[in-house]
Parts: C-alpha cells; sequence; structure tokens
C-alpha cells in the first residue's frame, strides 16, 4: 500500500517534522535488514531502540521514517514523520490500511498450528488474489505490517494472531476487523501466562467475539472448548473434526513414508481427497480448517484440493529429509507446545526405520505451573508411540526423561543444547530417525544442523 508522509501523519495523529510530505512509501518495516528501497520504516523502541538504526535505513533507500523522538536530519527529499508512540502509530497504520482494502479478512489463532493453518489456508485460496502474513507476522507488529503489505486489488487477506495475555487478540481484532476466525486448538501454550487451559480459551474467543454476525467462526469440533468459544459472538458456526457431526469431518487419515497425510473430507460442499506436502497426521485438521475457510469464501472443492497440495512446509516446521549418514530427520525446531509436540512424537512413531526412533524435545516455555505435568505426559506419550529413546534438553524437560523411562524406554537428561549435541553426534546412527522439536528459544537447531552435516 502506497502512502506519502502527509497520508502516514494523517494517519497517526503525528507530523511531517523534516523533508516534503509528497515523499511517497511502498513498503513498511521495522527490521531495516528487510527494508526495500522505497519504503517507510517504523523506528519502534523495545529491546534496542530503532532510531539507533535510522542511517541504516537511509542507506537501505527508505524514503519516510515514522519516530517517535528527535532524530538527526534526513537526507535529502527523504521524510520523517513524528509520532506519540511508534507501536500506537503502527496500529493506527494498521487499521487505515483494512479501511482502505476492499477484502476479506480471515484470522488464525489456536494453541498450536497457527501458522501451519494460515500458509494452508493462503494455499487452499490461491485461485484468488490472496496475501498472507510472512512467516509469524501474528504480534501488535506482525498483523499491521500484514495489512500494510497487502496490494490494493487483494481479494482476502490471512492473518495470524498470537497471544501471551488477556486482551492481546482483541487488539488485534480491532486492528484487522476480520471476517472469518479459525481457532485451531486450545491448549496449553502460554498457560502460564493466561491461567490455565481456560484462560487461553479465554483469550482465543476474542478472535470470535470479533466477529460480525455475517462472519464464520472455523473451530475444531474434537477440541473441549469449542462450544464455549462459538457461544462468543454471533457468527455462524462451522465445526470441523473427526467427530462424527462435524459440518466438515476428516476422514481416513494415511501417511506415506515421508509422513505426508493423505484423507477424505466430507463437507455441505461435497467430498474430496486432500494429500499433503506438509508432514504429520494433525495438518489434516489444520488443512480442513484451512479448506473450510476456502469453501466459505466461494472456492470450489476441487481447486481448494489443488491448492493444499501445493502448500510447502515452512523453515524448521517438520522438514524431513534423510541425512548424507543415513539419518531420518524430522526438524520441528522453530516452536513447541504439549499440542505440537504430542503430534510430533506421534509422527516419530510412524515413521518407517531400521534403527531406533530417537526424540530431542526442548523444554517448552511459559507454561507456569502446568510445565512439569505437560513435560511428564509427552515422555508417558513418547512410551505409547514406538519412541525408542527421549532426549530432555533443558531442565524444565527433564520430568519427560523420567517419564519416558517409567514408561520403559531410554531417558536421557541434557543440561542444554550443546550436551543435546554431543549425545546425538555420538549416539545416533544409520537407519535411525531423529526429531528435534523446540521453541527457537531454546536454540535445537544447532542439532539438526548437526545431524544435517555429519559424515557419511
Amino acid at each position: 500500500m502506497e502512502l506519502t508522509a502527509n497520508e502516514l501523519a494523517r494517519a497517526t495523529g503525528g507530523r511531517v517534522d523534516a523533508g516534503p510530505g509528497t515523499a511517497r512509501a511502498s513498503s513498511y518495516t521495522i527490521d531495516t535488514r528487510t527494508l526495500e528501497p522505497g519504503g517507510c520504516f517504523v523506528a519502534l523502541v523495545a529491546e534496542r531502540d530503532g532510531h539507533d538504526f535510522l542511517p541504516d535505513a537511509w542507506a537501505r533507500g527508505a524514503t519516510v521514517a515514522l519516530v517517535s523522538r528527535a532524530v538527526p536530519p534526513a537526507p535529502a527529499d527523504r521524510a520523517v514523520v513524528r509520532v506519540d508512540d511508534g507501536l500506537e502509530a503502527l496500529a493506527a497504520l494498521g487499521r487505515d490500511a483494512r479501511a482502505r482494502l476492499h477484502a476479506s479478512v480471515v484470522a488464525v489463532t489456536g494453541s498450536a498450528g497457527k501458522t501451519a493453518t494460515k500458509d494452508l489456508t493462503a494455499a487452499a485460496l490461491r485461485s484468488r488474489r490472496v496475501h498472507a502474513s510472512p512467516a509469524s507476522f501474528n504480534n501488535e507488529a506482525g498483523v499491521p505490517l500484514t495489512l500494510l503489505g497487502a496490494p490494493p486489488d487483494t481479494d482476502v487477506v490471512i492473518v495470524e494472531m498470537g497471544a501471551r495475555f488477556q486482551g492481546n487478540i482483541a487488539a488485534l481484532t480491532d486492528i484487522a476487523r476480520p471476517d472469518l476466525g479459525i481457532v485451531t486448538h486450545v491448549g496449553l501454550a502460554h498457560a502460564g501466562h493466561l491461567g490455565g487451559p481456560e484462560g487461553v480459551a479465554e483469550v482465543k474467543g476474542e478472535l470470535i467475539a470479533s466477529l460480525p454476525a455475517t462472519g464464520v467462526a472455523i473451530l475444531n469440533a474434537d477440541c473441549p472448548f469449542a462450544a464455549t468459544l462459538a457461544g462468543r459472538g454471533p457468527a455462524r458456526v462451522r465445526y470441523v473434526g473427526m467427530a462424527a457431526d462435524a459440518d466438515v469431518r476428516v476422514r481416513d487419515v494415511t501417511l506415506d513414508e515421508q509422513l505426508r497425510p493423505r484423507f477424505r473430507v466430507e463437507t455441505p460442499w461435497g467430498e474430496t481427497t486432500v494429500a499433503l506436502q506438509l508432514r504429520g497426521e494433525h495438518q489434516a485438521m489444520n488443512a480442513a480448517m484451512a479448506l473450510t475457510a476456502a469453501a466459505e469464501l466461494g472456492v470450489e472443492l476441487s481447486t481448494v484440493a489443488t491448492g493444499l497440495a501445493a502448500a510447502q512446509p515452512a523453515a524448521l516446521r517438520m522438514q524431513v529429509e534423510c541425512t548424507a549418514a543415513g539419518v531420518l530427520l524430522i526438524n520441528d525446531a522453530y516452536n513447541s507446545s504439549p499440542t505440537s509436540a504430542a503430534a510430533a512424537l506421534r509422527a516419530l512413531g510412524r515413521a518407517s526405520v531400521p534403527g531406533r526412533r530417537v526424540a530431542v524435545l526442548g523444554e517448552m516455555l511459559e507454561l507456569g505451573d502446568y510445565g512439569p505435568d505437560a513435560h511428564a505426559a509427552l515422555g508417558d506419550l513418547a512410551g505409547q508411540v514406538g519412541v525408542d529413546v527421549l532426549v530432555a534438553v533443558g531442565a524444565g524437560a527433564f520430568p519427560a526423561a523420567d517419564a519416558a523411562r517409567a514408561a520403559g524406554i531410554t531417558g536421557v537428561e541434557s543440561a542444554d543444547p550443546d550436551a543435546a549435541r554431543v549425545y546425538v553426534t555420538t549416539e545416533v546412527r544409520r537407519g535411525d530417525a531423529v526429531l528435534v522439536k523446540a521453541s527457537r528459544a531454546v536454540g535445537l537447531e544447532g542439532v539438526a544442523a548437526a545431524l544435517t552435516e555429519a559424515s557419511p
């Protein structure tokens, strides 16, 4: 969306402090590393002060900078827009962008599967002019940036919404004003902040409460909080799941040797078969929710199935490869929660390999008092699904190793990623399968890299 410095100032309640008000910005970023020539750099003040990066922004071709304090003079023909608060100004720009767009907005939230479902929804809608948030742009900066990045002729915008505290999603829906809302699942992710599953359901329900009466809420029929969520707002509800009474029913899920699911879907619009490139049985539910959103927006089921079949997994999210050393590596080191970790363990248990199945699980963060039991549940599950070795990384994950031993399999405690890397590079052999599952903050991507780089 292209805006002049004058238009940016009006939308944010700011003023043009320097340079021409006619200076135009055609893209927007808070990170100079992603700045495109002709773009607007929004200098946020967080752990690092974005104002310190203004020289880099100008050098990379920024035409407008949005700032909240006095800054050195800008180069000629560049404009500086001064606002009271950068993040509030970015939210105002997001609202302005939403008002200018003649597009439907689909919002995706949930305790697990948000990014995969967002990407699958974009794939299901690829016959339309669709714009989806890049990577995990799911917070108070990412949602407005997604809206600002949508071309003017966009038919559908897909935004991802995350939450760590009550009110987070309500604030995001105030910016995006979604027409369709998808809640993938209510689990324990961020339960330490949100007050357990009930608190998680409360904040995820903020999305459903924001939908208009003409909107559609797409809910997980197999989630115990589905009925509670449905009652949060006036929107029409579509239930998706394995349950016999689901509006959109997933049936006959099978996995191929690369753990890619194929399944049938029964819907109010007919039946179809879907085959995915994404890995794991749990992706069938994410895809069915994406299919439901696309069908509600008028896309034929056959077209939806073709689009879903072309979707590719995101980096560090259930990526499967056979390393040069003959190890089947399942790299899911981008994020972790009790729900997604359980799904990854089940996928590992389904891997067809001649050797052992080894799960390297990083500590799941922000679970509060639910942490020990949640980790122990993973150790117990590992024993049930056919995992042979569970490596728990970080003291908070150690209950998983204890529970694994109680379940009759090998449990190993690793104090940190370096210790885990030493263990797997020493103990893993040709023919083994290794799952690496963690949040990025734990840093287990180095373990996956070590396996990838190991000599034959």
